[in-house]
């Protein structure tokens, strides 16, 4: 039977939402912050300059900090001044795109959440304006919202990640899908490096100046995936552990859709003896995915390295596999740095030691050395190319401009084409080969 009186019921609900898109910020919950007055006293995560706002829940708390001359960004910290432990920075707003003194953190009338220069410029926003707004609430697992009047989030930062997820934060289909590091401790863009769901997994990705698109260097079956479903969510989570004498599991629990059902599942990361609800997942500046848990019941060294993806005692890898654990160039092994290729060959390695640029694409102008015994970060991840002939795989990269070098696997015939070279890991197969291109003199 039809449903009678649907045009008055149609009047009423266009009423409801028309009432509640124009329902405005109370006075007494906007607020304005101005970016000024004395610097902090503790020491912060990459040694900036820093201003606390009184937006806090502890350990979370709101600030301006600068690493570079009136740069700042508005990020997140966490931490208590109780202990001198350092304060990490957990979200930023406007990485990339920094103000100055006497820049303005505000909740307009409108419900738009905004970050404004000095000069009025508009660096960061929230585009919240006219949808419901009536407050802002940091939470106390350092998720911050926008509410409307039935507590409804028309906002929360943990929809946007920068560089760490914090505890019941998600990777989802539909909403934030990476992680993105920063470029570097005073350089504060993003950076090469990016943890990425993709329908099947988990991934990490290198994109260098030189790349076409992002290479992965890191990806596994036993990392949160799926063969025969679609990953949704990607959850770091901790729980209560009641048996084998831990206190705490930290794990990222994640939720698969499958053509008839779907399924979850834990990846266990580390299990600490004490309360690890204060952790994080950090993609850092080298690439490397570390969780840190803050114990807040102790004065210094309240950070700890729980969990370390690429490290001398992991089973998913050791340090020489990042791409750039060497810098520009350089030969790894055993966690260190132990030589710069050359066309004189092995060389004692240092910070300054690169590559010979190749200024001319004519092959008259340039030539090969070779490195036996070496692994180019792309080459376990990666497909390549191929079965091919080892000259044919030269030849690709003498016709590629951007070509640095080529790397082959002879037991398996297949070529990588390197427009990056940065790491190379050292290895007893010495059917594993690199040849860098170099100018003739």
């Amino acid at each position: 039977m039809a449903k009678l009186f649907t045009f008055p019921s149609l009047i009423i609900s266009l009423f409801l939402f028309s009432f509640n898109a124009l329902a405005t910020v109370p006075p007494s919950a906007t607020f304005k912050h101005v970016n000024n007055g004395e610097f902090g006293p503790f020491v912060v995560e990459y040694l900036g300059n820093y201003r606390v706002i009184s937006i806090a829940n502890a350990p979370f708390q709101l600030a301006f900090y600068n690493t570079t001359p009136n740069a700042f960004t508005l990020a997140l910290r966490m931490a208590s001044t109780r202990s001198e432990s350092l304060f990490r920075w957990v979200w930023e707003a406007n990485r990339g795109n920094p103000v100055r003194e006497n820049a303005t953190f505000s909740l307009r009338a409108d419900g738009n959440l905004v970050l404004a220069d000095a000069d009025g410029r508009i660096a960061w926003q929230t585009n919240t304006a006219n949808r419901g707004v009536v407050g802002f609430k940091l939470l106390s697992n350092g998720n911050m919202v926008l509410h409307d009047s039935k507590g409804k989030f028309i906002w929360q930062s943990f929809d946007h990640p920068t560089d760490t997820l914090l505890v019941g934060q998600s990777l989802r289909v539909g909403g934030p899908t990476k992680l993105v590091s920063r470029a570097s401790a005073r350089n504060n863009v993003n950076g090469a490096y990016s943890l990425v769901m993709e329908p099947k997994g988990l991934v990490l990705q290198y994109k260098g100046l030189n790349s076409p698109k992002p290479l992965v260097y890191f990806k596994s079956s036993v990392w949160p995936s799926t063969q025969d479903g679609r990953l949704q969510t990607v959850t770091l989570n901790v729980e209560p552990n009641t048996h084998e004498g831990f206190a705490y599991n930290i794990v990222l629990h994640y939720t698969v859709a499958k053509t008839s059902s779907s399924g979850t599942g834990n990846l266990i990361l580390a299990r600490p003896k004490y309360n690890s609800t204060l952790s994080i997942l950090r993609l850092g500046i080298d690439g490397n995915l570390k969780v840190f848990t803050y114990n807040d019941k102790v004065d210094s060294r309240a950070w700890e390295e729980t969990f370390t993806l690429f490290s001398r005692n992991s089973i998913w890898g050791t340090e020489c596999e990042l791409p750039e654990p060497c810098g520009s160039f350089g030969v790894c092994e055993e966690n260190q740095c132990v030589a710069c290729p050359s066309a004189k060959g092995l060389l004692g390695w240092n910070k300054n030691c690169q590559p010979k640029k190749v200024s001319s694409c004519r092959p008259n102008d340039f030539s090969y050395y070779k490195v036996e015994g070496v692994n180019h970060f792309m080459s376990r991840y990666n497909e390549g190319q191929g079965p091919i002939k080892e000259s044919e795989c030269g030849k690709k990269c003498s016709v590629d401009c951007k070509c640095l070098g080529y790397f082959y696997h002879r037991e398996t015939s297949k070529c990588w084409v390197a427009n990056e070279l940065k790491t190379l890991a050292k290895t007893s197969n010495t059917s594993h080969v690199g040849y860098i291109k170099a100018p003739k003199k």
